[in-house]
């Protein structure tokens, strides 16, 4: 059985103490909610699955479309490893304050402890308030007995990584690392499936009955990886109408495509679905009869047995690619 469309999935919003109101403002989320902090546009996390938005797969679960077309969705390597469980989260978020600091295990600690996939994640900045910083590593060598005593003396931060950031950097956070999203910046995640997060230090926020989050400190110590890396920042060059590379790992590839104009893809080589995720303007999804417009904030799946689609922009706009290579 082939699966003969582009699917939109409905976002499914995330209040969070430390969220705002960008992803209604700005990418145009539909919610009366007054913090929203994430928008999980493509997910297979238990009891958060996304459900299907348009067209004649309308209302269909993600779980029982990778049951019902299997590898024609997800590609046959894909397929094979994941069977079916979706291997991909992919998020919008909007920081009005500080996310805590945190970092995730790999898969070895996640399946051992959660019974999960480790998270290996990246960023890529799509709007940021003037000199808004985020926190990815640390900024000198430390030994694990000299974080625990900076945990202690709540001088933690005096030693991590803070990058003021704008609009199109990309950080890559791979499992272990330490980091946070700070205040003023909203972004495009891509991640591991999984919502494994060991929260390190919360600021000393406390919600509005008083109450402090619950804090990870021992899980963490032996998830945390303490190399330094300079810079944390990835670097990435960008061609007008051309599919260019920004991160690849062993989880995902995300490419970058400013467009304008009209484009031809041809996805006939690769063995995996392939989302994208529009983080700037507005283009159009032309494949056979199916037109979707994609505006930003929004994103699309592109099954694996779906080769040939042309996008077109009007304006400058920019996408980002993610598939499993």
């Amino acid at each position: 059985m082939k699966i003969h469309q582009l699917i939109k999935f409905t976002p499914i919003l995330k209040e969070k103490i430390w969220g705002g109101k960008k992803l209604t403002t700005i990418l145009h989320k539909v919610s009366n909610k007054e913090a929203i902090g994430e928008s999980w546009e493509i997910s297979d996390v238990k009891n958060e699955v996304s459900v299907v938005s348009n067209g004649g797969l309308k209302g269909a679960t993600l779980t029982s479309l990778i049951s019902d077309y299997k590898s024609d969705l997800m590609g046959v390597k894909v397929y094979n490893h994941f069977r079916d469980n979706f291997p991909l989260l992919i998020k919008f978020i909007d920081a009005k304050e500080a996310l805590s600091i945190q970092l995730h295990p790999n898969d070895a600690l996640a399946k051992q402890r959660h019974n999960s996939f480790g998270k290996t994640e990246m960023w890529y900045v799509m709007q940021a308030d003037e000199k808004a910083n985020l926190i990815a590593g640390f900024n000198k060598q430390i030994s694990p007995k000299e974080y625990v005593d900076h945990l202690k003396n709540k001088t933690l931060t005096t030693v991590l990584n803070f990058d003021e950031v704008k609009k199109g950097d990309v950080y890559f956070i791979p499992s272990g690392r330490v980091h946070s999203i700070g205040a003023g910046v909203m972004l495009a995640e891509i991640q591991q499936t999984s919502d494994v997060t060991y929260r390190i230090y919360d600021w000393d926020r406390q919600d509005s009955k008083g109450v402090s989050r619950e804090l990870h400190t021992e899980d963490a110590l032996d998830a945390i990886d303490f190399s330094v890396k300079n810079p944390y920042k990835t670097d990435y060059s960008k061609r007008q109408n051309t599919v260019s590379e920004v991160v690849t790992c062993p989880y995902f590839t995300t490419n970058i495509l400013p467009i304008e104009g009209s484009v031809a893809l041809n996805h006939s080589q690769k063995d995996s679905f392939v989302i994208y995720m529009c983080v700037e303007g507005c283009v159009e999804f032309q494949y056979k009869n199916q037109i979707e417009k994609l505006q930003i904030g929004e994103t699309i799946l592109v099954p694996n047995c779906i080769n040939h689609l042309t996008i077109t922009s009007k304006e400058t706009s920019v996408l980002l690619e993610v598939y499993i290579q």
